[in-house]
């Protein structure tokens, strides 16, 4: 959520674990800070094959810094969107002091299938 109450959209690789969704992302950059001063979050999650989909996942983000699990889960993330060739390079570049692990405590969806039926 942006200061002045409006939505912050930006896309983000994740991966779930259990109900909560995981992503890192910059503290510094606009959603990092947005996320620390107001944890709301709203997450759009697609299926671009027909006949379509979508959920929308409402929660809370808890931010964490710890650099093991960071890097972890960096790593886990970007096997996911880069393959696990690549992964441990992803993960070394996105789970250093700066970034964060955000995990969004999921309290609400809506789903929505078939959309293009």
């Amino acid at each position: 959520m942006r200061a002045d109450g409006g939505p912050h959209v930006a896309p983000v690789w994740f991966l779930l674990d259990g109900d909560d969704v995981v992503f890192t992302t910059d503290k510094r950059s606009v959603k990092g800070r947005n996320l620390a001063r107001d944890g709301r979050v709203a997450l759009c999650v697609d299926d671009d094959r027909p006949p379509y989909a979508f959920a929308v996942l409402h929660g809370r983000a808890v931010l964490s810094e710890d650099p093991g699990e960071l890097r972890a889960w960096a790593t886990r993330i970007a096997a996911r969107y880069m393959g696990e060739e690549k992964a441990v390079e992803y993960g070394e570049r996105n789970g250093v002091p700066g970034e964060v692990l955000v995990r969004v405590r999921v309290d609400k969806v809506t789903a929505v299938g078939g959309v293009a039926v």
